[in-house]
């Protein structure tokens, strides 16, 4: 791997700035200063710092986002704004995309990953991963309709869903945690209740939950004990980090 790229690639610098970076003489590969922003390295095996602090190396990316109303989750789209357009030019070069979807107009935690094992292990309906949204409905929920929530519905189509839980602030609001993710599923089963939902927003997906003080169109990078928790969660080793 080149050095600017490699630099790029662990958002520490852009290509440019690990040129200039490179010609002050801040960085170097295995003890030694780089002479160039494009000699080649191996982040596996090199000890490549910046400053005098060695630059750990992760393999894939982890970004943890509140989606916005309005914004499609999709890495590309004609017409809507996307979730990876949110993101920064040298983190889109990295291949992200949606680990799941939500609906256009449901908000809320989203994670964006180029990890496709990760991310096919905690969509498999085998791993039961959880998801929890906050909602509004139109109509009061009684306490009969929540408990044939919770058993489980059949939709339109006649697919039964798996049973859920539902735990409500009041007759209009709650929380639903779901172990699957059919297409516009909660809509759904609030329709087989002959109600509709007014607001949804998702605020855990397996063992992340949405930051408390963070706002629509807020990312981050997850973080190493999150990082861990997601993979247990998907049944894989606890890091792919090289140190």
């Amino acid at each position: 791997m080149r050095l600017d790229k490699f630099f790029s690639a662990a958002a520490v610098l852009s290509r440019k700035e690990c040129a200039r970076a490179v010609r002050a003489g801040r960085v170097t590969v295995g003890g030694a200063v780089a002479k160039k922003p494009d000699q080649p390295c191996d982040p596996e095996k090199d000890e490549i710092c910046l400053d005098g602090v060695r630059i750990g190396y992760r393999k894939n990316h982890y970004i943890l986002l509140y989606k916005p109303d309005g914004v499609v989750s999709a890495t590309e789209d004609g017409k809507d704004e996307t979730v990876l357009s949110l993101l920064p030019p040298e983190y889109t070069a990295w291949g992200l995309f949606p680990c799941g979807r939500l609906d256009k107009h449901t908000t809320g935690l989203m994670l964006l990953t180029d990890d496709g094992e990760l991310a096919h292990r905690l969509l498999s309906p085998r791993r039961h991963v959880e998801k929890s949204y906050r909602y509004r409905v139109k109509f009061p929920l009684t306490a009969e309709e929540c408990t044939r929530f919770e058993a489980g519905l059949v939709l339109e189509d006649g697919y039964e869903t798996k049973p859920a839980k539902i735990r409500q602030d009041d007759a209009y609001s709650g929380t639903i945690t779901l172990t699957e993710g059919k297409y516009h599923q909660i809509k759904r089963m609030m329709l087989a209740l002959h109600n509709q939902i007014t607001e949804l927003k998702r605020v855990t997906f397996g063992p992340l939950t949405l930051p408390a003080a963070f706002s629509p169109g807020e990312w981050r990078e997850v973080n190493e004990t999150e990082l861990a928790a997601l993979r247990a969660a998907a049944g894989l080793p606890l890091t792919n980090e090289k140190p």
